[in-house]
Parts: C-alpha cells; structure tokens; sequence
C-alpha cells in the first residue's frame, strides 16, 4: 500500500514574482476618440506609471514601521485565515511528507550510499509507524525518499543564468513499504547496527497495547533498489514479540550501540524494565525487571561509552534521572538524580562526548548533565539549562557529527537548535540583541527555530551533516538549515 499524499518541494519557482498586470481604464475611449494613436499611447502611459505609483504605495509599509521578529510560541498567535510559511533563505533543504495518518514516532535507517554527503541531490532512507483513527488500520512504513533538492532561491541577476540548471532539477521520488500492525506505536527505535555484517535492520516498536516488537527489514530495504523484488509475507512479520509488559504500554526503548549481536531495553508506564538480548538464534528478556518506582518510564538510553557496554539511564514521571548497570542483581539503579519538579520527558546521550546526556522536562525546560558529578547520595546542577520552551519537551538528541550542537521538539509547535558552544558575551551576538528587542532574552545558544505543528520526534541524520527528519501531525519534515 502506497503512501497517500505527497511531497511538497520548496524550490526557487515557488518563489519567483509573478509580474504586475495594470488594467487600464477605458470609460473615457468615446472621449480620446478623434485623437491619434501616438496621442493615445502617450495618455496610455501616463495612466500606467500613475496605477502602478498608487499600488505601490498601497502595499508598501510605512517608513517607520519596523520588522518584528517572529517566534511561534511567544508571538501573538496568528488570526483566521493566517498561514506560517518557513523563509527559504534559512533553509539548505526543506521537503514535507503528508502522511494518511499522524505519526508519534521516527528513525532513520543507515545506508551504503556513504558518509558525509553534501551533495545534492539527496537519498534518505526513514521508518516510522501510524496513529491511525482504529486500530486494525495502523501500519509500520518504510520509506526511501530520494531526489530531494537543495531549496533554490535565486534573485533576478541568476534567473537567466540558472533557467537550464532549473530544467534538470527532478520532483522528489517517494517509494514505501509497509507492514500491518494491530495498534499504535508509541516509539520506533532503529538498531545502530542495521545494515552492517548481518545485512540486518533491526527496528523495534513499543505498542500502545504493551506488546514489543522486533523486526527485520532487510527485505523492505533491498526491495527499493532490486527491481521486481517482492517483499515476503514472513518478512512483514516481526521476529520476535515481547510480552513482559503484560498490557501496560510505555515509551521507553532503545537498542545498545555496543552490543552488536542485539541488546534492547523496554520500560512501561509501570515503571519496570526489561533487558531482552539475543543469544545465538533466540531472543531472551530477563524475567525480573529493573524498576525503582511505580513512575512511568518516560524514556531510556544506553551509554555510548566503549568502557560502559552494561550501562544505561532512564528518565521517569517522578522527575529523576536515574543511572543503571544490567549486572547489578538487586535490578536496582546506582543513581538517582532529581532533574526536575516535573516529568523527564526524553534523553539524550552524547554520542562524542560520552559523560554528557541531557534530558528534556514536561514542564519546557531541558539541560545537560556531566555525569562525572553523578553520585550516590548527592545532587549536581547541570552544566546548562534553559527553560526558553513554554511547553513539554518532545524530543532531545545530540548532533551525531558535532557535540556543540542539540535538536530539541516542544509541544509548542517547534523544533529549536542549539549550538552550546557559544558564548553569551560574544561581542556579535550583544549587538544583534541590541539591535533586534525581540532577542534581548532569547539565550545566545539558540541557533535556529523551525515550525512543524504537534512535532513529536526529531532525528539528526548520521551520514547527511547538518539534516534531520522531524514528525508532526502534519507529517514527515525533512530539512537543513543554513546555520548547522
């Protein structure tokens, strides 16, 4: 089953003006009758440049008025019949997905087509699965999206130079692949390891039902680049469920990017964990689970570190951060840390730096911790924090390719980028707060702010510098700034 919708492709023709159509009046021809045509031409003119003085005047702004910088979230909201649009200028590539349903949940599946591409253009491989309106229609896709153009804004000087570059620039190509699944997925998780010595792509989803399930999408994948390739019926099957969460759902899941023969942990609203390895050709999850609350598991994520394979932390609706070691045999964790007096929503784990993970909260703030201060019986402050959100966090991820920089997804509306590296007395940016009163209070940090209604996930895309994919309920954004 295809993907109902289509790709909306912000290139330079979008954006070219059209030109401006003068109607003349012509109430008084009887009255210019008995002149003659250069007379008439001349009179034709006059009339012209005056209609087009006139509109001009009309539509341009006052003198005085100045710009105003717009920030969904804190502006006035916009009135009926007031469209947001995203500024072209700001944005190296910017395509949207309309999905036939709303989506909670995303990754992006590794590819052979190489690391650090900057090329247009641009191939991206993504999965995710639905939130359809009953249950028995709700679907896991995998999609390949490719053909995707760098976003063209040309000014008049480069439209002639640029028409036959225009001609060549294709419509993006959308092919998908889909799997039936029998409730709503909460969260889609990708094994770091996919597509690498086994072939395998190894995806797991948490269920609003509580069941886990692990699949294999080698045969979606290869289906997209081998023509007439049929996908099988036992691949649209998962490889193995998990039933330990009994029916409490959760939306805590994620893969070790160490222990590549396959090591996914599950927490559920619940509160408990469960560790399921594979050994040799089955799967095993460890009958008692590890819990230190009946608060729900918000989120969880292995260490990055190469010396920390058996550690992972959690984040929970109590509002700690907690620290854990699968060997531990009392399934207790090492350490407990208060993040926040509301819910920890999301984590992230820094993939370059490993003792830095930062956490996002229910009640719009987020941080970064140094877990070299993480210790029994006490209570660091983090490195960082902001609270320029209003709304909960939705989603927080380290940029893979650069240790600076942070994706964070709100429930306002946005998704914002920061770039921790800057620092707030740098001459340039107190200039641009001075110029602009909008950004008197607007963190240095802040590097770009993107607008996707109800987004709930955001991915960096590991082999693509600088590109994410974001979801919301008006589906898949895939997009680069000018500024990452």
């Amino acid at each position: 089953m295809d993907i109902e919708g289509d790709m909306e492709d912000l290139s330079g023709d979008d954006y070219e003006s059209e030109g401006e159509i003068i109607d003349l009046d012509t109430d008084d021809e009887a009255e210019n009758a008995d002149l003659d045509d250069d007379k008439l031409m001349e009179i034709s003119a006059e009339k012209a440049e005056k209609l087009i003085s006139e509109n001009k005047l009309a539509t341009e702004p006052p003198k005085d008025q100045k710009e105003t910088l717009y920030l969904p979230h804190r502006s006035k909201p916009l009135g009926p019949g007031e469209v947001l649009e995203a500024d072209p200028t700001v944005y190296e590539m910017l395509h949207n997905v309309n999905m036939p349903w709303p989506c909670l949940t995303l990754d992006i599946l590794p590819d052979n087509l190489g690391s650090e591409r900057r090329s247009y253009p641009a191939t991206t491989y993504i999965t995710t699965a639905t939130q359809a309106a009953k249950n028995k229609d709700n679907e896991l896709m995998v999609i390949k999206l490719s053909k995707l153009a760098k976003t063209l804004v040309k000014n008049d000087d480069e439209e002639d130079e640029e028409d036959e570059e225009d001609d060549d620039v294709s419509d993006p190509i959308l092919e998908s692949e889909t799997l039936p699944l029998k409730h709503t997925t909460n969260r889609l998780r990708v094994s770091p390891f996919a597509g690498q010595d086994r072939g395998e792509y190894l995806t797991a989803t948490m269920s609003e039902s509580g069941e886990v399930y692990i699949f294999d999408l080698q045969q979606q994948v290869k289906a997209f680049d081998t023509p007439g390739l049929i996908v099988p019926k036992q691949s649209k099957r998962p490889i193995h469920v998990i039933r330990n969460h009994g029916n409490v759902e959760g939306y805590g899941l994620d893969w070790s990017s160490r222990i590549s023969t396959g090591a996914l942990l599950s927490g559920d609203m619940s509160g408990r964990i469960y560790f399921t390895q594979r050994n040799g050709s089955k799967w095993v999850t460890d009958k008692t689970p590890f819990q230190a609350s009946n608060a729900s598991i918000e989120d969880i994520q292995w260490s990055k570190s190469a010396n920390d394979t058996t550690v992972f932390a959690t984040g929970g609706t109590d509002g700690y951060v907690r620290i854990w070691d699968t060997r531990s045999k009392k399934h207790k964790p090492a350490i407990s840390v208060k993040a926040s007096n509301s819910d920890v929503n999301v984590l992230s784990w820094s993939g370059k730096i490993d003792h830095l993970l930062a956490s996002g909260h229910d009640d719009g703030s987020w941080g970064v911790w140094d877990l070299r201060n993480f210790a029994p019986n006490s209570q660091p402050s983090p490195v960082v924090s902001y609270d320029f959100h209003k709304s909960p966090i939705t989603s927080i991820a380290f940029n893979p390719l650069d240790e600076s920089i942070v994706a964070v997804s709100s429930e306002d509306n946005t998704v914002t980028l920061w770039d921790l590296a800057v620092e707030a007395d740098d001459d340039e940016i107190k200039q641009q707060q001075k110029e602009t009163a909008e950004l008197a209070d607007i963190p240095a940090q802040l590097l770009f702010v993107h607008w996707q209604k109800d987004v709930k996930d955001v991915r960096w895309h590991k082999q693509i510098p600088g590109a994410l994919v974001s979801t919301g309920t008006d589906g898949l954004n895939v997009w680069k700034t000018i500024s990452v």
